[in-house]
């Protein structure tokens, strides 16, 4: 069925249609319509879940991993600063093992204040031991909530879907919406391998100790850093299972296929512009103006991004002249977050582009079209090939 809506309410549907069970509520711009929608869905009966409202992002997660441990269904929403308040339960999430999904709605975070778009929240918490994906429009979003709950699920780690704040949350597009069957299909009842249960007492992640030791019942238990070994092993067998996830998808619904990048015009493309989220929309108008100019370039638009889907990156982007990063997020004191991923991705690679690095649009500041095609235009017709991603660039700044 298609409709036309806003991307939280794609967001929304997309968890019901997964059939969660427990949802958790706390409000915070621009995320807050996505929960709301969610009530509607449960008050209406729509929907059979459970929603707690509480007082806090900190509390709001705190509910999903208990829901989770109890073996639920659970899923909650936020941004910027809301994110940054679960930083504790983030850690305890990952750690515990639990297939929470979680949708950020990406916003600067203070201080200063501001409630406008970037994306320093969710870049912020990626080492947190959360998988992160990234989406470009309000299709992805509906997509790529239905398909992190099977990830999550499939290697038991947590899921963020990231997606641009008012772009795309409160903007109107039209999507196609699964049929619930196929959804089913795709994603089953949730069956934990382990869970709390009256049924079955048991602990669950108590105190640890530096080394392993006997548990209760004299056999040898892991310690904290074999746990902290095998949720970065699990991490890293997660990109192939995000790939295995993404050709079921497409098998059922014919839609999808590229779990790790979303490229355009690379076939061919002597530079590529390299970014997350709806700004790889924005880039491929600018592309297609520097084509009519008889420059080669294309964009590649990274969708997972924890784990670092190094080898898939560097396979799709290490064949061009170039590349130029776009973010709207900085890693402070160094580069771009993804700027730097990207150069270690490549770093094994005996021919490496030159790599230019982009900062712009932080805090909501406006992307100008024609900023955006003249420093890609510069970057492609410009570069040197020995330049290195140290030296950032910044469009849009006023100093």
């Amino acid at each position: 069925m298609h409709t036309i809506e806003s991307g939280n309410t794609a967001a929304a549907i997309g968890v019901k249609l997964s059939r969660a069970q427990v949802i958790a509520a706390y409000p915070i711009t621009p995320q807050t319509p996505l929960t709301e929608k969610l009530s509607e869905f449960i008050e209406s009966g729509e929907m059979k879940a459970a929603y707690i409202p509480v007082e806090s992002e900190h509390s709001a997660l705190a509910v999903c991993i208990a829901a989770s441990t109890t073996g639920a269904r659970a899923f909650t929403a936020t941004s910027a600063n809301g994110l940054l308040y679960m930083h504790e339960q983030l850690h305890w999430a990952a750690g515990a093992r639990l297939p929470i999904v979680m949708c950020v709605v990406n916003r600067g975070v203070g201080a200063p204040w501001t409630v406008w778009n970037d994306q320093q929240d969710s870049i912020s918490q990626r080492d947190t031991g959360w998988i992160q994906i990234y989406v470009n429009d309000h299709q992805e979003i509906i997509d790529a909530v239905i398909k992190a709950f099977k990830l999550a699920e499939e290697v038991s780690i947590p899921v963020m879907v990231c997606y641009d704040g008012y772009i795309l949350s409160h903007t109107y597009m039209p999507f196609d919406i699964p049929d619930q069957n196929l959804v089913d299909k795709f994603l089953p009842a949730f069956k934990p391998e382990y869970c709390l249960s009256p049924d079955d007492p048991r602990n669950l992640n108590s105190v640890t100790l530096p080394d392993v030791k006997p548990n209760v019942r004299g056999e040898l238990a892991h310690g904290y850093m074999e746990l902290r070994y095998l949720l970065q092993e699990d991490l890293r067998k997660s990109i192939t299972v995000a790939g295995d996830v993404e050709k079921k998808y497409k098998e059922i619904f014919n839609r999808g296929g590229n779990a790790y990048l979303d490229e355009y015009k690379c076939d061919d493309a002597e530079f590529i512009a390299v970014a997350f989220g709806s700004l790889t929309f924005h880039l491929r108008t600018v592309v297609d103006t520097l084509r009519e100019e008889g420059i080669k370039v294309g964009v590649a638009g990274v969708r997972l991004y924890r784990p670092f889907p190094d080898e898939a990156i560097a396979s799709a982007l290490a064949k061009a002249q170039g590349l130029i990063i776009f973010e709207k997020a900085i890693s402070y004191g160094y580069m771009g977050p993804l700027c730097s991923d990207v150069s270690s991705a490549l770093w094994k690679n005996t021919k490496k582009p030159f790599i230019h690095n982009y900062i712009l649009g932080l805090g909501g500041r406006t992307i100008k079209t024609g900023d955006l095609t003249n420093a890609l235009r510069n970057s492609c017709t410009k570069g040197d090939p020995t330049d290195t991603a140290d030296s950032i660039k910044w469009i849009g700044l006023k100093i």
